[in-house]
């Protein structure tokens, strides 16, 4: 018997790779500056809209979930759609305290 060996290329290019990974490092670079503002609430609102910009980007680029079948992307849909639900009932527990 012969194996078969696949090699496949890369489908997103090292540059855009290359891009993204700066991406997050100027998001995170907002993140901590977040913290020096005193906006209240504000604070984690923001901070949690740019974590979730950064969750797509790495689930975009990095886990490829850009170029998967619609079923994996529903998948996650929900899973993110769950967790969207899980801090829509964090803020209204910190809303009524």
């Amino acid at each position: 018997m012969t194996e078969h060996h696949s090699t496949s290329a890369h489908i997103t290019p090292y540059r855009t790779l290359a891009t993204v990974l700066v991406v997050l490092l100027g998001l995170t670079f907002v993140t901590i500056e977040i913290t020096s503002f005193d906006l209240k609430a504000w604070n984690v609102t923001i901070a949690l809209l740019v974590a979730c910009l950064k969750g797509y980007l790495v689930l975009s680029y990095f886990m490829h979930l850009k170029y998967e079948n619609l079923l994996t992307k529903i998948l996650v849909g929900m899973v993110i759609v769950l967790f969207a639900l899980i801090i829509i009932i964090t803020y209204i527990d910190y809303l009524f305290r």
